[in-house]
């Protein structure tokens, strides 16, 4: 072995074959950032299937909308002494106000919260009354609305139709459901989402 006047080997051979002692056996940060995309991926798929096995938050995000708009418009009917009306098809609902005067359910103009709400497809409803399934139309047709008759009723008083509609997507078979009772009170539950 040939050594410089500065003590440094000028030996071209690696660095390894010079040494007598063992290679420090650390990761290199190659292994290092192998292992971190793998656990990465493995959470990933984790999560994702979490969401497809657990709850479907679109449907929840539903549910609990239109459980806000029946709240409000208890404490509304309530408050204005008036009668609201709460029709439901297959894919959204619509909102109705009782006139006294024509004995009529009318629109209520103006007001885009109780305008008609469609459900995206591939999201559909289900309506019991008194545990009774409903028959729900298909959609909102002229026929349906030129006498409408809401299936739900929210009275002056602070009383309600009591029901139960379900949110659902016949993909997964799970369910949110929304039971209200005669005294108003609201309560979302979830059926038939795996592991629950």
């Amino acid at each position: 072995m040939r050594i410089s006047g500065t003590g440094i080997s000028t030996d071209r051979r690696p660095v390894s074959v010079l040494s007598s002692r063992p290679r420090d056996h650390g990761f290199s940060l190659i292994e290092l950032l192998v292992v971190v995309t793998i656990i990465g991926i493995f959470a990933g798929a984790a999560v994702l299937s979490l969401g497809i096995l657990g709850s479907d938050r679109e449907l929840e995000r539903e549910a609990f909308r239109f459980r806000s708009l029946v709240d409000l418009l208890t404490e509304e009917a309530v408050m204005d002494s008036r009668d609201y009306g709460i029709m439901f098809t297959e894919t959204g609902y619509r909102f109705f106000i009782f006139d006294y005067q024509q004995l009529l359910w009318l629109d209520p103009i103006g007001d885009s919260f109780l305008a008609e709400y469609q459900l995206q497809e591939p999201l559909a409803m289900a309506l019991s009354l008194e545990d009774r399934d409903v028959v729900l139309e298909s959609g909102f047709d002229e026929e349906l609305l030129e006498e409408p008759e809401p299936q739900v009723i929210i009275l002056a008083s602070g009383e309600v139709t009591p029901f139960d509609v379900e949110f659902y997507r016949e993909l997964n078979g799970g369910r949110f459901v929304l039971s209200v009772e005669l005294d108003g009170s609201l309560e979302i539950s979830e059926r038939g989402f795996d592991g629950l």
